[in-house]
């Protein structure tokens, strides 16, 4: 320790540090060249790297000496250095040689009017410090990456994140092997991936996503061995899943969702275990789901496969997935049954199989359709049901017609002169009923078909079945499409055990009516 530092203490020694005139003078200059010319940093902040510190801007002794090693433009911070309509990098910048940071956040707003482009030169004489590069959410940052950011060898952070930027990606790029961590997300980046990213060997992060890239997957990609989160959504790759991403056996996200890979599923896909989540959905992948064993997968939250044109059947082994949270498959054309394991998956919260084939009996307990409520979809699989037992519980899968209502259609088929199970021909009695018909789908249409019957029958009803009947009118939708009242399908039950027989057979002229039966045999009885 410093004999100054020993009989002043070091608060005291650092605030008696002078910064180096060069140093603030430069840093006065690079700043006002962003915020505007009224900004006077000598008056509002004469010791920036002491007493009056600047919002955004850290400093490091050097030799006795402060120096700038971090500059932050743009609201990240109370007190912020914001932005002007009008900016531009003065060469001051490239002065601050100590900075390892340098960040712009919301700070090129304006696209149209006042567009900046990342200036090419000089960005060399940052190279044997500068860590951190980020531009984010820089709409007015424009044109392409200049070459000179190859130059930036000791960088760990690049993150040119929702600009306007644009080019193909640049291959020197490649050239920073000590990057951990590129996001090149949500710009205007178009062509292929360059395959010598692949030698980024200590790469964590990988986002490009949000781009117009196409192409294929480079194969050099399997050998970014530390790799823990890659992102390529939302852009237009081709080609199959390459099988060398099983090197990948660090990865906890794999995001590949809306581009148009195809090619079925890799069966490497089975041997990154270290998956968290899988999210592929929306891209004619194709093939089934059979031919991974996905027990091996044991850390994985996310599993979303939804509109890939999976066919088969689901296998059981998905239901191994003890860590599993999300599980999507709608969009597809799975058949087949759903195994009742599935809802034995301890922290499954949504489970969306809707816009399938699959058919037949659905086994799981009210219980579980209370929890999930519309988060397990069903609905658009025409020939799956559920046991009819469950309406009366309340908790009947959304969208799903009970299981015996092919007899009960066929029955109102015969009893009726009109024909009126097709839904189009009764959809004055359902409007009557104040129900859109763009908000009747599924087990719904029969429901009401025969609901209204009775509601328009001549025939007198006793009293117990009026108040279901207004019960049911109360129930309306909302403004959204919902049904206002969760128990209408156990009002509605009701009236459909009595129409058929109204409906069946004319009343006896000397009954007044029907009456509910409370014997509880849920039929009803002559009055």
């Amino acid at each position: 320790m410093s004999l100054g530092v020993w009989c002043y203490g070091e608060a005291d020694y650092n605030d008696a540090v002078p910064m180096e005139e060069g140093e603030k003078t430069a840093l006065y200059s690079a700043i006002q060249g962003f915020v505007g010319n009224w900004w006077n940093g000598s008056d509002l902040y004469p010791d920036p790297c002491g007493w009056t510190p600047v919002q955004g801007v850290s400093c490091d002794l050097f030799d006795g000496l402060w120096y700038v090693t971090a500059l932050s433009i743009g609201p990240l911070l109370d007190n912020y250095l914001d932005c002007a309509p009008i900016v531009e990098f003065r060469p001051q910048l490239f002065e601050l040689k100590h900075l390892k940071s340098l960040t712009f956040f919301s700070c090129f707003v304006s696209p149209h009017e006042h567009p900046i482009i990342i200036p090419s030169k000089n960005w060399e004489k940052l190279a044997g410090n500068l860590e951190t590069l980020e531009f984010r959410s820089n709409p007015g940052l424009i044109g392409k990456v200049p070459s000179s950011f190859g130059s930036l060898i000791r960088l760990q952070s690049l993150v040119l994140l929702e600009n306007g930027l644009t080019g193909e990606l640049p291959r020197n790029v490649g050239n920073l092997t000590k990057l951990k961590r590129l996001v090149l997300a949500a710009n205007r980046f178009y062509g292929r991936i360059p395959d010598n990213f692949g030698g980024l060997n200590e790469l964590l992060i990988l986002d490009l996503s949000r781009n117009l890239l196409s192409g294929s997957l480079p194969l050099t990609l399997g050998g970014l061995s530390s790799l823990l989160k890659l992102d390529l959504s939302n852009n237009q790759l081709v080609g199959s899943l390459p099988a060398v991403m099983c090197y990948m056996k660090n990865l906890t996200l794999l995001d590949l969702r809306n581009n148009r890979f195809s090619g079925g599923l890799t069966k490497s896909l089975q041997e990154m275990y270290s998956l968290e989540e899988m999210a592929l959905s929306n891209n004619p992948i194709g093939g089934d789901l059979q031919g991974l064993e996905w027990h091996s997968l044991q850390n994985l939250v996310v599993l979303d496969l939804s509109n890939t044109g999976l066919t088969g059947e689901i296998p059981e082994s998905i239901a191994e997935l003890k860590r599993l949270r999300f599980l999507g498959l709608r969009g597809n054309r799975l058949t087949g049954n759903l195994s009742p394991k599935l809802a034995t998956l301890p922290c499954v919260s949504a489970l969306y199989l809707d816009g399938n084939n699959l058919t037949g009996e659905l086994k799981f307990s009210g219980w579980f359709y209370g929890k999930m409520g519309r988060r397990f979809g069903a609905w658009n699989n025409p020939n799956l049901c559920y046991p009819v037992g469950l309406v009366s519980t309340g908790h009947a899968p959304y969208g799903v017609k009970p299981c015996q209502q092919e007899v009960s259609l066929v029955e109102a088929t015969t009893n009726s002169k009109s024909g009126d199970d097709n839904f189009n021909q009764n959809s004055h009695l359902v409007a009557s009923l104040g129900f859109p018909s763009y908000v009747i789908d599924g087990f719904w249409r029969f429901y009401l078909v025969q609901a209204s019957r009775v509601l328009h029958s001549p025939r007198k009803i006793g009293l117990e079945e009026d108040t279901l009947a207004e019960r049911v009118r109360s129930s309306m939708t909302d403004t959204c499409g919902d049904m206002k009242d969760p128990n209408m399908h156990k009002h509605v039950t009701r009236l459909i055990m009595i129409c058929p027989l109204c409906l069946a057979r004319p009343s006896p002229t000397s009954s007044p009516g029907l009456k509910w039966n409370k014997s509880g045999n849920h039929g009803i009885m002559d009055a």
